[in-house]
């Protein structure tokens, strides 16, 4: 006999918290951020954090909570390059820049009206 201790593996805990749950939903977010990543070409995450403590009253019994938080890398919003007036307003078009007349332009051969 060994006087090492054998300790379990954890993906044998991860198959029972939560009956399965956690390596579930651990499967599940992997392939989302991963997915995610190739798309945007942005880093993303994923951070299990177990939390032990000892069940009240018994010697040898332990409760076990798990907390995933995941960073799913999102898409670029554009933007939109806006001119703001006096009054804080803001308008596509610059306020201090007069107005073209301009009007439609009609092809060769129409007839005027």
């Amino acid at each position: 006999m060994s006087d090492v201790p054998t300790q379990r593996p954890f993906n044998g805990f991860l198959a029972d918290q939560r009956g399965g749950a956690l390596h579930a939903e651990l499967t599940e977010r992997l392939a989302e951020v991963t997915a995610a990543v190739i798309e945007h070409g942005k880093a993303g995450s994923l951070t299990l954090t177990i939390k032990i403590s000892q069940q009240k009253g018994a010697e040898r019994a332990v409760i076990v909570a798990d907390d995933l938080k995941v960073k799913v890398p999102a898409p670029e919003r554009g933007e939109s390059l806006f001119f703001a007036d006096e009054d804080g307003n803001l308008s596509r078009r610059d306020p201090r820049q007069p107005a073209l007349p301009l009007s439609e332009a009609r092809k060769a051969g129409e007839a005027t009206s």
